[in-house]
């Protein structure tokens, strides 16, 4: 995120990592199980989310897509690496056909509005996913975090100032009312890349 805590700018344009932040997230991909991203990344910066600047293996690739709204020309249906559908009873059943005729693995987790996230985790515990990577957007991450369902943040602060009430914060949702109900967290460690600070913060 930006050092005013934005993840993107008012136009969704987001990428601002160095090449050396991008060689250790994706050592980071290598060595989990899956990572999962909301629909809304999906729409906005189609990525493929496979392993690119390091050597390692493609981890499982899960979208939090509550009406399976995912495209199925989208980069991440390929069949690179494995990819998961997370969605309700509420969507379209056409849609999920589509999706996994396109090759994708499409799972149900509950009949709300939104994905149910505690299921979505016991189910991808029982398919053997140890260890997930969360790469957000702002609305998923406030979903996990709001709901203590993660052990570890790591951001990293970027030398960019983007301002603006439209852009997306790291942490997006409805938010708390007062300072005693926000999700602490503890510094675990600091690492600087140049410019860049990387923060990785524990739950408590």
């Amino acid at each position: 995120m930006t050092l005013d805590g934005k993840i993107a700018t008012k136009n969704r344009d987001s990428k601002m990592s160095s090449k050396e932040d991008l060689m250790r997230v994706h050592s980071l991909r290598a060595s989990v199980d899956a990572i999962m991203v909301g629909i809304n990344t999906i729409l906005v910066d189609n990525p493929s989310l496979t392993v690119r600047y390091c050597k390692g293996r493609n981890p499982i690739r899960v979208v939090v897509d509550s009406r399976a709204r995912t495209p199925i020309k989208s980069r991440i249906i390929s069949f690179e690496s494995q990819t998961l559908i997370a969605t309700t009873s509420k969507a379209s059943y056409n849609r999920v056909k589509n999706l996994e005729s396109a090759g994708a693995k499409v799972i149900l987790c509950g009949d709300k509005e939104k994905v149910d996230l505690k299921i979505l985790l016991k189910k991808l515990k029982e398919m053997g996913v140890m260890k997930l990577l969360v790469e957000g957007g702002g609305n998923i991450n406030w979903s996990l975090i709001s709901q203590k369902l993660f052990d570890e943040l790591n951001v990293t602060i970027c030398p960019y100032i983007f301002g603006g009430r439209d852009s997306v914060t790291l942490v997006e949702g409805d938010g708390v009312a007062k300072v005693d109900e926000g999700i602490r967290v503890k510094l675990y460690r600091v690492k600087q890349l140049r410019d860049e600070l990387v923060l990785i913060y524990r739950a408590y």
